[in-house]
């Protein structure tokens, strides 16, 4: 699974500012809904998936996606990338600056999942995705990986 074929500049939205958790995971889910990766209920099961259990990884990261049961809402695999720099509130005291959708067709949600947590295992790296301040900067962070 090659990051850089599923995560372009298109799938990128920096210096967002949002109030909710709800807020932030829908905005997430638009992002592969607008650019074809999902059909619009899959944001419907990743607030269910909010539900369930938190998907706050920690390092102000969270990384929304659908239920074992939204498959059939995924067209093809696919990340979605926003960046809060002031952080928005996911309950517990927990502030997210960075959320990364995930759509995965079959089981490939499983190895885009371990490419986000090394890039993630790392707080330099955090602290370059909170200030970058383009999409390439981005990009180039996450094909640091492969």
């Amino acid at each position: 699974m090659n990051m850089s074929s599923i995560l372009t500049k298109d799938n990128i939205l920096l210096n967002k500012s949002l109030n909710t958790k709800e807020e932030a995971i829908k905005l997430t889910g638009s992002v592969l809904v607008e650019r074809g990766y999902v059909e619009p209920s899959y944001i419907e099961k990743m607030m269910e998936r909010e539900e369930l259990t938190s998907t706050y990884m920690g390092n102000f990261v969270a990384i929304p996606h659908g239920t074992e049961d939204s498959k059939q809402f995924v067209k093809e695999s696919g990340i979605s990338f926003v960046q809060v720099p002031e952080g928005v509130d996911f309950g517990g005291g927990n502030i997210v600056k960075l959320l990364i959708g995930i759509a995965g067709k079959n089981d490939e949600h499983l190895s885009i999942l371990s490419n986000i947590a090394i890039v993630c295992s790392e707080e330099e790296n955090i602290e370059k995705l909170i200030s970058a301040k383009s999409p390439e900067e981005i990009i180039e962070i996450f094909e640091g990986v492969n």
